[in-house]
C-alpha cells in the first residue's frame, strides 16, 4: 500500500515538475522584428542604361507587400499613365513594375517608392527606396536641394510635390496649369526637406504644389503653390526655400440656389466687393428685396418677401472685371428662414472681447428702450448698442467688472428684421471671473530684419486668432487677461499697411507677406505674469 502511495506521489511530482518546466520554457516570440526588407537584386539592374523594356522586378530578402503606394510612389519625369505594381493585397518576395507609357529617349527616370514597400510581418518600411534607369547611354547625376515651408501656418503640409520645369521654347508661366513637370519629387509625410536627383544640366523653373488631385498640374481653386521667382541654373550648390501659399482664386460665380422661401444664395470665388445682383424677371411691387453678404462665407444672399413664383432670372455683374453672368433660379419646396438671435459669448464674459448678438435674417432696426442690462444687485448698467449692417449684428459696449454677474433682457420689439419680424423675450446670463483667474503677457520684439508696420497675433494651438495688435513702431506689447492655456505668437510683416496678411500670386510673381513664429509654445496660467523676448532672425 505504501509503495502504491509513493508511486502516486512520484507521478504527481513528475507531472508538476514537467508543467513548471513547460511554463518556464514557453517561447515569448523573441525581440520584435524592426529590420526593413532588403533589396537583394533588380531586373534590370538599378542604374541601368539603354533601358528598352517595360517591366522591372525588385527582389527582397523576405516577403513584402505594398501599402499606400498610390500616395507614396513618385516617378520623375512624371508618366502619363500610372505604372502597374504588384503584389496588391498579397505578399511576395518581389515587387513588379509594369510601365504603360512610351518612354522618352535619352532620359534618366527615377522611381521613388517612399515608404510603400514594407515587410509582411511587422510592416517595417524600406524607406525611400529608389530605382533609377536611363533610356540613353548615361545616368544624369545632378541634384537640387531645398526646404518647403508654409507661408502662413507654423507647420507645412505633408505630401508636397516639388517640381522642375525645363525652360525651353515651349515653356510659359501658364505651363504649370497644363502639363506635368520635367522632374518631380515629394516631401511625403516625414520631412519638409526635398532632394531632386538625377537631373540634367540646364535652366529650370522651380515650384511646389499641394497637389490635391494628384495630377501633377496646378489647380488654383484647390492647390497651394510655392515658386522661386528667378530661374534655377543646374548645376548649383544653392539651397532653395519654397513658401507655400493659397492664392485668392480668380473671380467666379457658382450657380445660385433657392435655399429658403425667402432667400436665394449666390456663392462666388475671389473678390466679391464689386458684385451686383439684379433680377430680370418682373417682381411684384409688394415684394421687398435686399442683398446681404453671409457672415464668414463667400456668399451673397438675395432676400425677398415670399410670393408665388415659378422662377426668377438674374444677372450677376462684376463691374471691375466687366463680366456678366445670367442665372435662372427655379422654385422648389423649401422651408423659410425666420429671425434667430445668437449671442457671441455665453456663460463667462471675457474682459477683452465685446459682447455682440448675431442675426440670421437681415436686421432693420433696434429699440434700445426694450433692452435691459443689469448687474447681480439688480442695478442697471449703462451701455451703448449699435446696429452693424455690414456684419448683420448688434454690438454692445459697457464697462465689464470682475467677479460680477450680468443679465441682459431683450423684450419683444427690441430687434426688428427686414421682414418686420421682432424677437420674442430673450434673456442672457453672463458672468465675469476675477483678474486673478487670468494671466498677463508682455512681448518684446527684437531683430534687425523687422520692418514696420507689423501685426502681432496670439493664437491657440489650432492657430485660431485669440488676440491681435498692430504696431507701427517699436514698443513692448501687452496682452492682458489671457485665459490659461497654450498660445502661439505670430508676427505678420504688413508690407501694404492694410492690417492683415496678404497672400501671393504666381502669375503676377507676388510672394506672400512674410510671417514669423515665436519658436516655443507660450503657456499662460492663472494669476501669472509672463515676459518674453522674440528675436526675429529670418
Amino acid at each position: 500500500m505504501l509503495r502504491r502511495i509513493l508511486a502516486y506521489v512520484f507521478i504527481f511530482l513528475a507531472i508538476t515538475a514537467f508543467y513548471q518546466c513547460a511554463r518556464k520554457g514557453t517561447p515569448t516570440g523573441g525581440p520584435k522584428d524592426v529590420t526593413p526588407p532588403v533589396l537583394i537584386r533588380a531586373e534590370p539592374e538599378n542604374m541601368s542604361t539603354n533601358f528598352k523594356g517595360n517591366k522591372i522586378r525588385l527582389y527582397f530578402d523576405e516577403l513584402v507587400k505594398l501599402e499606400k503606394v498610390q500616395e507614396q510612389l513618385i516617378v520623375s519625369p512624371p508618366l502619363k499613365y500610372q505604372p502597374m505594381l504588384s503584389p496588391q493585397g498579397n505578399a511576395n518576395k518581389f515587387v513588379e513594375i509594369v510601365l504603360k507609357d512610351t518612354l522618352k529617349e535619352n532620359t534618366t527616370y527615377t522611381i521613388n517608392f517612399g515608404q510603400s514597400i514594407v515587410d509582411n510581418n511587422e510592416g517595417n518600411p524600406n524607406s525611400f527606396l529608389t530605382y533609377v534607369f536611363s533610356t540613353g547611354d548615361y545616368i544624369d547625376s545632378l541634384e537640387l536641394q531645398g526646404v518647403v515651408k508654409d507661408a502662413f501656418n507654423k507647420e507645412a503640409d505633408e505630401f508636397i510635390s516639388v517640381m522642375l520645369y525645363s525652360i525651353d521654347s515651349s515653356y510659359t508661366d501658364s505651363t504649370i496649369y497644363k502639363r506635368p513637370p520635367n522632374y518631380i519629387t515629394n516631401t511625403l509625410d516625414s520631412t519638409i526637406i526635398f532632394n531632386l536627383q538625377n537631373l540634367k544640366e540646364g535652366t529650370y523653373a522651380l515650384m511646389a504644389i499641394k497637389d490635391q488631385a494628384k495630377n501633377n498640374i496646378f489647380d488654383q481653386n484647390t492647390d497651394k503653390i510655392a515658386f522661386i521667382k528667378d530661374t534655377v541654373q543646374l548645376p548649383t550648390d544653392s539651397i532653395y526655400l519654397l513658401n507655400l501659399f493659397r492664392e485668392i482664386p480668380d473671380y467666379g460665380i457658382t450657380v445660385p440656389s433657392l435655399v429658403a422661401k425667402n432667400k436665394i444664395s449666390f456663392g462666388y470665388y475671389g473678390e466679391g466687393d464689386n458684385i451686383i445682383i439684379r433680377p430680370i424677371t418682373i417682381i411684384p411691387d409688394s415684394v421687398k428685396t435686399t442683398i446681404l453678404k453671409e457672415r464668414d462665407k463667400d456668399t451673397l444672399n438675395f432676400w425677398f418677401t415670399p410670393y408665388e413664383m415659378d422662377s426668377i432670372l438674374f444677372t450677376v455683374t462684376n463691374d471691375n472685371l466687366k463680366l456678366i453672368d445670367t442665372f435662372n433660379v427655379k422654385s422648389r419646396k423649401v422651408g423659410i428662414d425666420s429671425l434667430k438671435l445668437t449671442p457671441s459669448q455665453t456663460g463667462t464674459l471675457n474682459f477683452n472681447e465685446n459682447f455682440s448678438i448675431y442675426a440670421n435674417t437681415p436686421l432693420r432696426a433696434i429699440d434700445s428702450s426694450k433692452i435691459v442690462l443689469q448687474k447681480q444687485d439688480t442695478l442697471q448698467v449703462a451701455y451703448t448698442v449699435m446696429l452693424d449692417s455690414l456684419y448683420n449684428q448688434l454690438n454692445f459696449d459697457f464697462k465689464v467688472e470682475p467677479n460680477e454677474r450680468y443679465t441682459m433682457e431683450l423684450l419683444p420689439g427690441a430687434v426688428i428684421d427686414f421682414f418686420g419680424i421682432s424677437n420674442d423675450t430673450l434673456n442672457y446670463a453672463l458672468s465675469t471671473n476675477s483678474f486673478a483667474d487670468y494671466g498677463d503677457l508682455t512681448v518684446n520684439l527684437s531683430g534687425n530684419t523687422i520692418q514696420y508696420p507689423i501685426v502681432v497675433q496670439l493664437t491657440n494651438e489650432k492657430e485660431e486668432v485669440q488676440r491681435e495688435q498692430m504696431l507701427k513702431e517699436p514698443k513692448p506689447l501687452e496682452f492682458n487677461n489671457l485665459n490659461p492655456g497654450k498660445y502661439l505668437l505670430r508676427v505678420i510683416f504688413d508690407a501694404n499697411n492694410n492690417g492683415q496678411w496678404d497672400t501671393g500670386n504666381y502669375l503676377k510673381k507676388i510672394q506672400p507677406e512674410r510671417v514669423s513664429y515665436y519658436p516655443n509654445l507660450i503657456e499662460m496660467r492663472a494669476n501669472w505674469i509672463e515676459n518674453i523676448t522674440f528675436n526675429i532672425l529670418d
